[in-house]
C-alpha cells in the first residue's frame, strides 16, 4: 500500500477508493500521521493551489473535499489515538439573517483537509453564539461569511461583540463572502480577509504563524 495512492485518490475526488485504501493502510500499518499528512493534507493542499491558480475549479474542489472527507471518517479514531496535533481550532458560521452556506462548508471542508478542527456553527449564527462557542471551545479563529450585502453589517456587530465580552484579543477574526472585501475587514477590524475556500485556509496559517 502507497501513500501516493491515497494522496492520488483524494486529488482525484474517488471517495469510496479514498476511504478503503485509508483502510487498508491502517491495516497494514502505516501511521496515520503519515496517511494524514503524506495522503490527504498533501492531497488537498494542491488542489488549493491548483483552484487559486484556475487550474481548478469549485466542482472539483468540492469532490476532492468529499473524498478527503471519506478518508478522514475512517482515520479520525486512529488519529486520536496517536493524540495528533491539530492546526488549530477553527470557528465557522454563517452570520445572522444570511441562511447560505455552500460557500462556508467548502471552507470547512478545506479547513479540516488541512488539519484545522473545525466546529461548525451553522447558518443565521448570531453575535450571542459565537461570542459562546468562542468561550466553549477556545477557539484560534472566529470565521464569519456573508453572501448578502444586508448581512455583512453582522460581522460588525459580532466583532463589537467579541470586544465587549473581553475576547477579541484572544482570537483571530477571519471574514469572507462573495459582497466581502479587504476594505470592509479593515474596515470592522478583522485579522484576515479570504476570497476563496483554497485561500481561507492559506490565510488561517498565517494568521496562527503555521504556514
Amino acid at each position: 500500500m502507497s501513500i501516493k495512492s491515497i494522496y492520488k485518490a483524494v486529488f482525484e475526488g474517488d471517495a469510496s477508493r479514498a476511504a478503503d485504501l485509508v483502510q487498508t493502510a491502517l491495516e497494514e500499518g502505516l501511521a496515520p500521521t503519515d496517511i494524514l499528512n503524506s495522503g490527504c493534507i498533501a492531497a488537498m493542499a494542491e488542489v488549493g493551489q491548483l483552484f487559486e491558480q484556475g487550474e481548478m475549479f469549485v466542482p472539483e474542489m468540492l469532490i476532492a473535499a468529499r473524498a478527503m472527507q471519506a478518508a478522514m471518517a475512517i482515520l479520525k479514531p486512529h488519529l486520536a489515538e496517536d493524540e495528533i496535533s491539530s492546526s488549530g481550532k477553527v470557528i465557522l458560521g454563517t452570520v445572522s439573517g444570511d441562511l447560505h452556506d455552500i460557500g462556508k462548508n467548502l471552507v470547512g471542508m478545506m479547513m479540516e483537509g488541512a488539519g484545522f478542527e473545525l466546529i461548525d456553527l451553522g447558518t443565521d449564527v448570531s453575535a450571542a453564539t459565537f461570542v459562546q462557542a468562542i468561550r466553549e471551545h477556545g477557539a484560534d479563529i472566529v470565521g464569519m461569511s456573508a453572501l448578502l450585502t444586508t448581512t455583512m453589517p453582522a460581522m460588525t456587530t459580532t466583532v463589537e461583540a467579541l470586544t465587549e465580552a473581553g475576547l477579541r484579543d484572544k482570537v483571530k477574526v477571519l471574514v469572507g463572502g462573495a459582497p466581502v472585501t479587504q476594505v470592509f475587514a479593515d474596515q470592522i477590524g478583522a485579522d484576515g480577509f479570504a476570497s476563496d475556500a483554497s485561500s481561507a485556509t492559506r490565510v488561517a496559517k498565517n494568521l496562527l504563524g503555521t504556514s
